[in-house]
């Protein structure tokens, strides 16, 4: 059974929001709207989800 996975995808811009909320986005991979990625479901990442949570979807997959 693999580990879980979060599919993170950028609703929101970055325009007029705080430049750390843009690197943390950076940081998960993420580079433009509505990109999506597949993250594992570590602390380090839900922390780094929580912090842009107002621009981003989440959503459970299997991996």
């Amino acid at each position: 059974m693999s580990a879980p996975k979060l599919r993170v995808t950028q609703i929101h811009s970055t325009i007029g929001r705080d430049r750390r909320q843009a690197l943390v986005l950076r940081g998960l991979g993420l580079r433009h709207l509505h990109h999506e990625v597949v993250v594992p479901n570590t602390p380090a990442f839900r922390g780094m989800i929580r912090k842009v949570l107002h621009l981003v979807k989440v959503e459970e997959c299997d991996g």
